[in-house]
């Protein structure tokens, strides 16, 4: 895919659009690996996205109790 790099500032960058965006799960953050020939752009993993409501939910269900005691 080519994609045209463009002017944003002082700086230059690319433009992804929502499709890609959607496709890949990418939010506000990416991870940019630099590499010899070529760069990688991911998604910033969250692993914990979520938990909080989670955790919220399991509360007011009253399944947030020890097995053990």
């Amino acid at each position: 895919m080519e994609i045209q790099v463009i002017q944003i500032g002082n700086s230059r960058g690319i433009r992804l659009n929502k499709t890609i965006l959607d496709r890949y799960d990418i939010g506000d953050m990416v991870d940019l690996e630099l590499r010899k020939s070529h760069i990688n752009i991911k998604p910033l993993a969250q692993p914990r996205k979520g938990w909080d409501k989670s955790f919220m939910d399991m509360n007011a269900k009253g399944h947030d109790t020890l097995f053990f005691k």
